[in-house]
């Protein structure tokens, strides 16, 4: 049985950065990837730890993030640094309110978006196993090129983080590095930080100095290797954010292939982490499966397909199809080129065809749209057949309103249903009708003007053209054959 998550005191994230490099109105830590913001992975890595309380440094676009905040994370409390004085500061400045602070702080950027649990929870663990005071997650790279070195003495114990241009050329040779995530006692810690200094070159106060001061007072300080070293990447621009969506993506198609859902091509197929999908589902080439999309056992969505927040249900069939806000039920036909937007819920067996658009509808079991239609706020029985190129007028330019299509209902082509409408329970209506009073159960509707045809018309108002000339060629034809002349 597994055990639970050790708890720690608190959970401190650095987020006030303003991320100059990713050149956006958008604060650095609220860029999104795999359906979630990179805060957003950050907090989401340390949640299972169940901290007594979570902070987080805002700063920079400090608006945005208090609101992105709201949101996602309501129980976190935020702090603001003013002036970006470091991240030592930025820290100290969380923990100044954190009055009770007792046991273990874990310190973390809110720009590492592949942050994981169980990276977070080996650090947690190496750390009270080792009873270090302070405990820094370390990563093997084969470039360490412009990132803190890890120092350790002879029996494996932090002694520094060098700074790139303070290494020396032993140093620099060094492939292990500083990952930007801190587990310490909270008043050591806290104690530590009223110490450190702002003498260097940016004049700022940098948390890595803590470690530094701790060795100094002959503290037990460690150093924990996360397992993969892709776990600590941060994000500092748009080049670095598409190749963070690209790793967190993979990991997330390798993750569904182990479960037994079967995704024909990996590199084309993007799903959030936030998604579910069922075993012996089948994702095929240019599928999207966004935010709080569930797809069901043995479904199968696309090729080319787009699903945000929508329900796919057993053994459905999602082709070429853009939803959202949507339910798909069990065995439903969806598509080629359909849109279904959010309230369209299509009952078990239903279909909706090729180049249908529906919003807010409701499709009963085994009722079929077809093609080249538009249903929307409308609700559709069971056995029902929409047929091609039928639209719901639900918009008066002020207002919107409902239509009803009973069960087992018969529409012709080329149908507009002029809202508010009801056609009954097994009722028809003629194609090329525009319905716009009730049609009774069983009855047929017809909404249409007699045929007129205006003889001669295309001679007279079109003459010399082609269409003039086969008219004419028809006419003497029709003539010919009526005398019984040969031709």
């Amino acid at each position: 049985m597994a055990q639970p998550a050790q708890t720690v005191g608190a959970v401190v994230v650095l987020a006030a950065g303003q991320g100059t490099r990713m050149r956006s109105r958008t604060p650095k830590v609220l860029h999104p990837l795999g359906g979630r913001s990179m805060l957003g992975h950050v907090l989401a890595a340390a949640e299972p730890l169940a901290a007594a309380a979570t902070v987080v440094v805002v700063g920079s676009g400090r608006d945005q993030v208090e609101a992105h905040l709201a949101g996602i994370a309501p129980h976190a409390r935020t702090v603001v640094q003013e002036q970006q004085n470091g991240s030592g500061h930025a820290a100290a400045l969380a923990l100044d309110t954190l009055a009770e602070l007792s046991g273990p702080v874990l310190i973390v950027n809110g720009d590492a978006p592949l942050l994981r649990a169980s990276t977070v929870q080996a650090l947690v663990d190496a750390h009270l196993g080792a009873g270090d005071v302070l405990t820094v997650l370390t990563a093997t790279v084969p470039d360490p090129t412009g990132l803190g070195r890890i120092v350790r003495d002879a029996e494996g114990r932090v002694t520094a983080i060098v700074e790139e241009r303070d290494a020396t050329p032993e140093q620099r040779a060094i492939t292990e590095v500083n990952a930007g995530v801190y587990l310490g006692d909270g008043p050591a810690v806290r104690a530590a930080l009223t110490r450190v200094g702002a003498a260097n070159d940016q004049g700022e106060q940098y948390l890595t100095d803590v470690l530094g001061l701790l060795v100094g007072d002959g503290a037990q300080v460690g150093g924990h290797r996360a397992a993969d070293a892709e776990d600590t990447l941060g994000c500092n621009d748009r080049r670095e954010l598409a190749a963070r969506r690209r790793t967190l993506n993979d990991r997330v198609v390798d993750d569904l292939m182990r479960s037994g859902v079967t995704v024909v091509d990996p590199a084309t197929t993007w799903v959030d982490v936030t998604v579910e999908v069922g075993q012996d589902a089948v994702l095929h080439p240019g599928v999207q499966l966004l935010g709080a999309t569930v797809v069901a056992a043995g479904a199968e969505v696309g090729p080319d397909s787009t699903l945000t927040d929508t329900e796919v249900g057993e053994g459905a069939r999602v082709v070429r199809t853009h939803a959202e806000l949507a339910v798909v039920g069990p065995e439903v036909s969806v598509g080629p080129f359909a849109y279904l937007r959010p309230g369209t819920r299509l009952a078990r067996g239903a279909k909706v065809g090729t180049f249908v658009e529906t919003k807010n509808a409701v499709v009963g079991e085994g009722s079929k749209i077809p093609h080249l239609s538009y249903v929307g706020d409308a609700t559709i029985g069971e056995g029902t057949n929409i047929g091609a190129a039928t639209v719901f007028v639900n918009y008066d330019g002020v207002a919107k309103h409902h239509t009803t299509i009973g069960s087992h209902a018969r529409t012709g082509a080329d149908n507009m249903f002029v809202a508010p409408v009801t056609v009954g329970d097994g009722a028809y209506t003629a194609a090329g009708s525009v319905i716009t009073t009730d049609v009774p159960p069983g009855a047929m509707g017809v909404a249409r003007a007699t045929q007129r045809n205006v003889a001669g018309w295309v001679g007279r108002r079109r003459p010399g053209t082609a269409a003039a000339e086969a008219a004419e060629a028809a006419t003497a034809r029709t003539s010919d054959d009526a005398q019984g002349t040969p031709s």
